[in-house]
């Protein structure tokens, strides 16, 4: 399983949102073996660096990246792929994998369907606002902003381990 999630019995917030901790599996390296056998899984995916702590405005992390596959045809496997061989015109990942080899590590959408009721871009989104939120901007490589969700429309808080990317 690539991510553990705890679901925290019985602890709903004031606004019934049932909080989910996100704790993501072992990272594996950015290397096509580890990425062909994603192919077929939708999710997010996040890239990241093996040593080198990136100083974002309120806090270090490795993480470079957080990506989306929205459909099975453009799988995880698909859009690494095109990471590690240039086809994103990621010139930011590109660069950083010529000074030093990167990780990934990634979350299979199916696992949390069950207590996400929005679309996959809306949990990309989530998780680029979270980030904003813990670290005060965009992970450095991330072309995009996230659409904000409206707080108010969440029955769910994921509560997601950042610290995972600082060690």
């Amino acid at each position: 399983m690539n991510i553990i999630i705890d679901m925290i019995n019985n602890s709903f917030k004031k606004n019934m949102q049932k909080d989910i901790s996100i704790y993501f599996d072992e990272p594996k390296s950015f290397e096509p073996t580890n990425t062909k056998a994603l192919g077929g899984i939708v999710g997010l995916y996040f890239i990241f660096t093996q040593k080198t702590f990136i100083q974002y405005p309120f806090d270090k992390s490795k993480l470079l990246y957080i990506g989306m596959s929205e459909k099975k045809t453009n799988s995880i496997g698909n859009r690494l792929s095109g990471h590690l061989e240039g086809k994103s015109k990621n010139v930011g990942l590109v660069n950083y994998r010529k000074i030093e080899p990167l990780l990934f590590t990634y979350l299979n959408f199916d696992i949390l369907k069950t207590n996400w009721d929005f679309r996959i871009e809306d949990l990309e989104s989530y998780f680029i606002l979270s980030f904003v939120e813990h670290y005060g901007v965009y992970p450095i490589c991330n072309n995009k902003t996230g659409a904000e969700i409206h707080s108010s429309e969440l029955k769910v808080n994921l509560k997601i381990d950042w610290n995972y990317f600082k060690n």
